[in-house]
């Protein structure tokens, strides 16, 4: 970049924070959250505090910067309300997308770290779970809001807490009102936060961590938001045109209570029982690699079955408490060089939704990925290397703000012919 390309972004860094940071309470944290973004924006492999106060020069205090994000009173939640409204405005978002991510850990220190799985490594691995939501469509996505998952062996209420954790409580400053809670319910949560910020987005995306929960999706349903998420190959269901059949009755006693006349079967037992010839080729973006698409870009193409199912199972009747099953579709993916389907979702959206606007949707949760990835290896965001709850929630909101400057760049730039890739 030339000199003036530099200053003419700094500008525009400049102007962006003071509009996000508007919400801190004092002068002194606007400035040292405007110095920590660009801390985070600058060159480095390293984003905690040392090396970035060693790059930023005369504004590089170290004590002040720690003191910002590690102690320092602030609400995270008023820096993300701010960032929300920006972001909805430029990204038009199709749907909320829920994820989580691993922070990795070395020492068992920091706060909520512990062994647990996390997609991250693949594996069960000691760390931390953050789980984030972000408003998203198909050319840009952000995310706008946090939580830092607290295990039950963190809890001091859980039959599973662990004392050497639950005494490090207090040293990482968790507060005394947090307890263990599903990662589903965390998801809940936030999206009643966000919609207390004023962002109304009708649909939810997310992977099968969060799907397989039947009261999570009748949380959304509780909420008017539809859905679009993942779920595991063996969740069980009835086709969408089985009734329940009540036996017949004598006339005394309770009346026998209608059932299904075949038991449920397995979503892969389902789609396989259609058969190959049920799916359909369907693109859904292009991709960033180069080939054949119109933008010469690699085309994102598959086949796909979509079904009209009845979810069934003891958690889809605890959480609904009826005896009909309610229908919607289930999506999955079956590629012509696969012997069996490969992916699966449900939907409670309309039973008139095309089958490409169904797969677009499934697919557009592939942003957050992107999120994570550019968050994690240009922004740091598991670079924290402080041990507190309040630590924590504010280094990834400020990862947030620099990842949200960064695509506001983008689709400034972007032909407008195209969606960024």
């Amino acid at each position: 970049m030339t000199p003036e390309e530099i200053v003419a972004v700094r500008v525009e860094l400049e102007a962006f924070a003071a509009e996000v940071f508007e919400a801190f309470a004092r002068k002194d944290q606007r400035w040292w959250g405007g110095v920590y973004l660009r801390g985070l924006l600058t060159d480095g492999k390293r984003k905690s505090v040392e090396p970035m106060a060693a790059r930023l020069g005369a504004d590089g205090n170290r004590q002040a910067l720690a003191n910002f994000i590690t102690t320092s009173p602030w609400d995270p939640a008023h820096i993300r309300a701010r960032l929300a409204w920006r972001m909805e405005g430029a990204i038009r978002p199709k749907a909320l997308v829920v994820d989580d991510t691993g922070f990795l850990k070395d020492g068992t220190a920091s706060a909520c770290v512990s062994r647990q799985y996390t997609g991250t490594a693949g594996k069960v691995t000691n760390c931390q779970v953050g789980v984030s939501l972000h408003l998203a469509s198909d050319h840009a996505s952000a995310a706008v809001d946090w939580r830092l998952f607290l295990p039950q062996t963190w809890d001091p209420a859980s039959p599973k807490a662990d004392p050497d954790k639950t005494a490090r409580r207090k040293r990482c400053g968790i507060p005394d009102d947090v307890g263990h809670v599903e990662k589903w319910q965390l998801a809940l949560d936030m999206v009643d936060e966000t919609r207390s910020w004023g962002i109304e987005v009708p649909l939810a995306i997310t992977d099968a961590g969060y799907g397989d929960a039947a009261a999570f999706r009748l949380g959304l349903n509780q909420r008017g938001l539809n859905y679009v998420v993942g779920i595991s190959t063996t969740m069980s269901a009835q086709p969408g045109d089985a009734v329940p059949v009540a036996e017949p009755y004598s006339g005394t006693g309770r009346p026998p209570v209608p059932k299904y006349p075949d038991p449920a079967r397995s979503v892969k037992q389902l789609v396989i029982a259609a058969g190959r010839s049920a799916a359909r080729p369907v693109q859904w973006r292009e991709g960033s690699r180069p080939g054949t698409g119109r933008s010469g870009h690699k085309r994102m193409y598959s086949r796909f079955v979509a079904l009209r199912i009845r979810p069934a199972g003891r958690e889809v009747r605890d959480a609904t408490d009826g005896v009909e099953l309610a229908e919607c579709w289930l999506l999955a993916e079956w590629p012509a060089t696969e012997p069996e389907p490969v992916q699966f979702w449900l939907s409670d959206l309309p039973p008139d939704t095309p089958l490409t606007t169904l797969v677009r949707l499934a697919k557009l949760r592939w942003r957050i990925e992107h999120d994570y990835r550019e968050m994690k290896q240009a922004l740091g965001l598991a670079h924290f290397e402080g041990r507190t709850w309040n630590g924590w929630h504010h280094h990834v909101t400020l990862v947030s703000v620099a990842h949200a400057f960064c695509t506001l760049r983008r689709l400034a730039t972007a032909p407008k012919d195209t969606a960024p890739a």
